[in-house]
């Protein structure tokens, strides 16, 4: 799970007291969470990534807590496989067989070689999608890297029900 814009004070050491202590509807007790990492996001906001058992993510009927001062939202911790060579989902880039594709324009270049601009950009995925799907078709004028995209949001979907809670 993860625990969004995360107070300061509560670091990866004490969160578990933390929620157990500030949460007592939850009914938790110690060894029910185990913190993993924390990681800032672009708007530098603090997130914690947990790992709890399916009985303690069972139990956790809102989308929130307390830590602190503040009410942090709480939801599943999903991230897609994804190839930095080609940009598609499902592999890695030494398994790869497909040429560079750039994130951003679909161009055969690098990610670091893109010149193009926020207007140009041609998600790789998207665009496969539409190709294989004449009857529905999605947009495809966003980055492979925007957390919107709906080929992203179509594998996080897949991986959910597979997810063993």
């Amino acid at each position: 799970m993860v625990i969004c814009n995360v107070p300061e004070d509560i670091t990866i050491l004490n969160v578990e007291e933390t929620i157990i202590g500030q949460n007592p509807e939850l009914n938790l007790n110690k060894g029910d969470i185990t913190a993993k990492f924390q990681h800032l996001t672009k708007r530098l906001t603090r997130n914690l990534v947990i790992e709890v058992s399916a009985l303690t993510r069972r139990k956790r009927s809102q989308k929130k807590i307390k830590l602190g001062w503040i009410i942090c939202g709480v939801g599943d911790y999903l991230v897609a496989n994804r190839c930095f060579k080609c940009s598609k989902f499902n592999h890695r880039s030494r398994e790869c067989r497909e040429n560079e594709t750039c994130p951003h324009c679909s161009g055969n270049h690098a990610l670091k070689d893109c010149s193009a601009q926020p207007e140009d950009y041609k998600c790789i995925n998207c665009h496969t999608y539409n190709t294989h799907h004449k009857d529905v078709k999605v947009s495809y004028n966003h980055s492979s890297l925007d957390r919107k995209c709906p080929s992203l949001k179509a594998v996080l979907d897949k991986y959910r029900p597979n997810t063993d809670y």
